[in-house]
């Protein structure tokens, strides 16, 4: 069954962005938003979870309208909050962008869970961001890393425009990401693959459809929104061939797509600070400006 039909049935930034414009301090104390109601989070199997999702927004002074929805990594056996969350939206509130860092719930084999829970935050922002947030529901991005870059361009594949027999606004509401940011991203659930975040994701014996499935890799088409990917060559824990092979597939689509492979950093590109932590950072800003989410020259 196709992953959208299980979902309709239930419902990074350099200090040199612009040279004429400066970066934009944190407006005030970040919200947190529980996911879903009365904290029955469902599975996409029919049951419910009472442990609940929750999305952190981070505000800039002087929203620009652009907002992202981060995903941090962690291999899908927990969610590394810090650095790959609170952290880097703190640094896009800077240049005046919305981050809203999601918790996801963990998978521990129910592959369709985390999916759920970053297409409903993208509804939820969607629906209310512009009067709550301020944020263009036009501009709305997905970022992640590591695992979480898996859950991105999870997202950035599997989507749908919401159900129109819906009763809330949300269940009605697209939740098809308008770009994707995915930093040493797992991709593929076949060979190449981060074991840890297959098994996490998928159990020890997956079938092959779901192999199939949540390679994102083969669930590129043209209404992909388009990505930016970085990866460092000596990534070892997940090898850069994850990258490339979404990229390709992205280019072959006719979806934009650029690619950033850093000669060095390793795996968290050496602990998230130095010369190619800055090189992907630069690159995103400079890339966000050509399909016009930021503005500047």
């Amino acid at each position: 069954m196709k992953l959208a039909s299980i979902v309709i049935s239930l419902i990074v930034l350099s200090p040199c962005w612009g040279l004429s414009a400066a970066p934009e301090s944190s407006a005030s104390e970040p919200i947190t938003v529980p996911l879903w109601v009365e904290d029955k989070a469902p599975n996409g199997d029919g049951t419910f979870d009472t442990k609940n999702a929750v999305m952190t927004v981070h505000r800039p002074t002087k929203p620009n309208g652009a907002v992202i929805v981060i995903c941090p990594g962690g291999g899908y056996g927990g969610v590394v909050i810090g650095p790959e969350g609170h952290g880097i939206a703190k640094w896009l509130n800077e240049h005046g962008i919305t981050g809203v860092v999601l918790r996801y719930r963990l998978p521990r084999g129910r592959s369709s869970v985390p999916l759920l829970d970053i297409q409903r935050a993208l509804r939820i922002v969607r629906t209310r961001g512009l009067k709550e947030w301020g944020c263009d529901p036009n501009r709305l991005g997905v970022m992640g890393f590591s695992a979480g870059g898996h859950l991105a361009s999870t997202a950035v594949t599997h989507f749908d425009q919401g159900d129109p027999k819906a009763s809330s606004p949300e269940g009605r509401t697209s939740c098809r990401p308008d770009f994707g940011i995915l930093i040493y991203p797992v991709i593929t659930m076949g060979a190449g693959t981060h074991g840890g975040s297959r098994r996490n994701l998928l159990g020890a014996d997956p079938p092959k459809d779901q192999v199939e499935l949540y390679s994102n890799e083969k669930q590129v088409t043209q209404t992909t929104p388009p990505c930016y990917l970085a990866h460092a060559k000596d990534d070892g824990p997940v090898p850069p061939l994850n990258s490339r092979l979404f990229h390709e597939a992205l280019r072959s689509a006719g979806v934009e797509s650029e690619y950033l492979e850093l000669p060095s950093g390793g795996h968290g590109l050496n602990g998230y600070k130095g010369p190619m932590w800055e090189a992907w950072q630069n690159g995103v800003v400079t890339w966000m400006r050509r399909i016009k989410v930021l503005g500047g020259v």
